[in-house]
């Protein structure tokens, strides 16, 4: 899910002098109707902050409806809550675990694979090692068997490069964490039925089939002596990772591209798994809060740009917080200002009304830009939408960019707040009364000050000082990989050995 992760770049950009001039820009441009009803930006501007604002009575709204949500989804299947997944992940890393253990974590157009030693109490993570590959864009279009013998394949032959530093018990399999980022009903730690591919992905018989088998299957026929442990989203990965060096890690969040949390949740506080029985007692769900929607703060551009989306109707929480939209509605509002309210001037960059033209990398920069005159703002207009500008512009596209990150933020916040209600619930205190870790990962997060600062004070001002002093809100950068093969470890079937 991370979206910065190659495109970061663009903060802190060198901009060179050649933009000191004004100049026409080398894109189509269209003159504005002089028919049409003018509305000054600074209305438009005025408006959208006011429909943006998420004052703390909304904030704490959202927060208890997101809890009510998550208490419906734990009910039941299919009702009007939340999914709320059962990851069947009950047995967490203890740091005692020992030996090599792999990941995989297939999610897009590429996939990774990771080998970790881990040295138990003492040592914790010896070494680890990892290596990215493409998939060829045929796989992406072909048959099952092809896309994971591929898989196996490549797996095989970083397997082969163990060196010195990893070392592997004799007469053993070696054992897989397997992060797969796309829709699938977990049946068991170790198998989960796929509902569809998505992220441009159209393999055909894998569909209804457990994906673990299908890889399972692979490696055999590769030759490949290893088994999948555990099959786990990257949300899950980055708790169990977070939660290896810090047992007060009790929630995870992704922020990047996309968005999802989870959370140790009790058993008995899931009705639509009665009767299941946990070593542990305890259950990480998997929220999937992207698909919340109860009392959002939504605007004209949120709702165009969701009825233009690929699945109009759904995932209205990832579509205001998460990096692949922030972006795309800031587009939305300054074409509205250029189109009505003659924002840039009397013209209008045609490739300003090019759907996601500008990323959030991009509003990203613009609110690093500390200078006087805002000159990165300007150049970052003109190369990514072809438009000119003068100062009073550009600060008029910071607040268009501060708003729509603000909104993001506090949303985001408000969330979490509202998995700790929902912990409470049930802990008898020991929530907010004991120190509690929240592990976030993700580009946005991770490359968006502002977002980041916006999150942890709504946080602060929804649970006050007193609760908000327990709460430890910490980046783990990348912590889904070695999370995988952790929970390979502590679901090994040699674990018994350790």
């Amino acid at each position: 899910m991370s979206f910065f992760a190659t495109t970061s770049s663009a903060v802190g950009y060198s901009f060179l002098p050649r933009f000191q001039r004004r100049r026409t820009p080398q894109f189509t441009m269209v003159l504005r109707s002089d028919h049409s009803v003018s509305v000054d930006p600074i209305t438009i501007l005025t408006k959208l902050k006011d429909e943006c604002a998420t004052p703390t009575p909304l904030l704490q709204q959202v927060a208890d409806a997101m809890c009510a949500q998550m208490r419906a989804g734990l009910a039941a299947d299919g009702g009007s809550g939340l999914p709320m997944i059962p990851t069947y992940v009950h047995d967490l890393p203890t740091g005692n675990e020992k030996g090599l253990f792999y990941a995989l974590d297939l999610g897009g157009t590429n996939f990774r694979v990771l080998r970790v030693q881990l040295g138990g109490k003492d040592e914790r993570v010896v070494a680890t090692e990892f290596e990215q590959v493409s998939i060829p864009q045929n796989l992406m279009f072909g048959t099952s068997e092809e896309l994971f013998d591929f898989i196996a394949l490549r797996l095989a032959n970083f397997a082969a490069k163990e060196d010195g530093r990893f070392h592997f018990s004799p007469g053993r399999k070696r054992e897989i964490g397997f992060t797969f980022s796309f829709p699938v009903k977990q049946t068991s730690i170790d198998s989960g039925i796929l509902i569809k591919w998505t992220k441009g992905f159209a393999v055909s018989g894998t569909t209804g089939k457990d994906v673990v088998a299908c890889l399972n299957e692979a490696m055999i026929r590769q030759g490949l002596h290893m088994r999948v442990s555990a099959l786990v989203n990257d949300t899950v990965g980055t708790l169990a990772g977070a939660e290896y060096y810090d047992n007060d890690v009790m929630v995870a969040v992704i922020l990047g591209t996309g968005t999802n949390a989870c959370y140790v949740e009790q058993i008995n506080a899931i009705p639509k798994l009665q009767g299941y029985a946990s070593s542990s007692g305890k259950m990480i769900i998997s929220t999937e809060w992207g698909a919340f929607s109860n009392g959002l703060p939504l605007t004209e551009f949120d709702r165009e740009m969701d009825a233009a989306s690929i699945n109009p109707g759904e995932q209205i929480f990832e579509k205001t917080i998460s990096g692949m939209y922030l972006g795309e509605i800031v587009r939305r509002v300054l074409l509205k200002m250029a189109e009505v309210g003659g924002l840039f001037g009397k013209s209008v960059s045609q490739k300003l009304a090019i759907p996601f033209i500008l990323r959030t990398p991009d509003i990203c920069a613009m609110q690093q830009d500390n200078s006087g005159d805002l000159q990165a703002i300007r150049s970052l207009l003109y190369d990514k939408a072809g438009v000119e500008s003068n100062l009073s512009e550009r600060k008029t596209v910071l607040e268009v960019c501060d708003t729509i990150v603000k909104r993001g933020g506090n949303l985001a916040g408000a969330g979490v707040v509202g998995i700790l209600q929902k912990m409470e619930e049930k802990s008898e205190g020991l929530i907010f009364g004991n120190r509690i870790v929240v592990a976030i990962d993700g580009g946005l997060y991770e490359n968006y000050p502002q977002y980041r600062a916006y999150l942890k004070d709504s946080v602060k001002e929804l649970l006050g000082t007193e609760k908000s002093n327990n709460v430890v809100i910490d980046h783990t950068k990348d912590g889904s990989g070695i999370g995988a093969a952790l929970l390979a470890a502590s679901n090994s079937m040699y674990k018994h050995n350790f």
